[in-house]
């Protein structure tokens, strides 16, 4: 009886729905913070938005906005997720590397361990994929014509 307590054997397990969790869990608190706000206040954030490649703050805001406004949805659908998975964790890790300088927590941190969470989320989901409940799981399980 401890042992199947211990275990949870009375709770059914599931990659598949696991990996539909994360898919929510993640890109939309996501989304909803970063990626609305590119979205719709792109031109306001042009000016002062960080150029960490230096290939242009219009540039580097279009790699963000298309990660956080557009590769989120595509999570939480499970659209082409693994591409858009891959997608994001990049731009997460320029962001890290260069603007928060591999900050995780103290002073001056910004939130380092909040990304570092959203990359392994990223990384999790660009190596299993996004499981079965999802269009990809649907157009790879469809019998082709």
């Amino acid at each position: 009886m401890l042992k199947r307590f211990i275990r949870l054997d009375f709770i059914p397990s599931s990659n598949d729905l696991g990996l539909l969790v994360l898919r929510l869990m993640v890109p939309i608190p996501l989304f909803l913070k970063h990626g609305t706000e590119k979205l719709f206040r792109f031109h306001a954030m042009a000016a002062h938005f960080p150029d960490p490649l230096h290939i242009g703050a219009v540039t580097s805001l279009t790699i963000a906005m298309i990660a956080d406004g557009i590769c989120m949805p595509l999570l939480v659908i499970g659209l082409a997720a693994r591409w858009a998975a891959l997608w994001s964790f990049f731009n997460l890790l320029v962001a890290w590397v260069f603007v928060h300088h591999f900050l995780l927590f103290g002073p001056g941190s910004d939130h380092g361990e909040l990304i570092v969470a959203y990359m392994a989320a990223m990384l999790i989901l660009f190596l299993a994929g996004p499981g079965k409940y999802s269009i990809d799981g649907y157009l790879a399980s469809s019998p082709r014509r």
